[in-house]
């Protein structure tokens, strides 16, 4: 671990995005809300804000620093996409991208957990699920 106890606590925010492809079918029953597990997204939500605050147990080399906010939205794109966005920010000594790109995976996890019953083939395996496109898109330090 890297010694930033000279560094300054400043405001910190960065956002992440990930995308997961799904069947059509597999989002028409999102957006009719019947799965049989639940609200997907409410899961995947609650599941990535814990993810965010275990990052420095995941993630040997982070440090441990406080989280003023986590917000995780959800966008249904061309009825196969879910896009999820993970923004997270801390006023500390160090950035938080690892934060905001462990929510997004693990809402992205998640969703297929909850999901695969549907997305699986005759086989047991999942052609069209796909998770994919995790990246950073914002970090700020002001």
């Amino acid at each position: 671990m890297i010694d930033i106890s000279n560094k300054d606590s400043v405001t910190r925010i960065a956002k992440a995005s990930g995308k997961i492809k799904l069947t059509k079918a597999t989002i028409e029953k999102i957006k009719n809300k019947t799965l049989e597990k639940g609200d997907v997204l409410t899961i995947a939500k609650i599941a990535a804000i814990n993810a965010v605050k275990k990052v420095p147990d995941l993630i040997p080399f982070c440090h441990s620093i406080p989280i003023s906010s986590i917000n995780v939205d959800f966008n249904i794109e061309k009825n196969t996409i879910i896009n999820v966005s993970c923004t997270v920010k801390s006023v500390a000594q160090t950035g938080v991208e690892m934060e905001a790109l462990t929510g997004v995976s693990i809402a992205l996890l998640n969703i297929w957990d909850v999901l695969k019953m549907y997305e699986k083939d005759e086989n047991g395996q999942y052609p069209s699920t796909i998770i994919y496109d995790i990246k950073v898109e914002e970090k700020i330090k002001k």
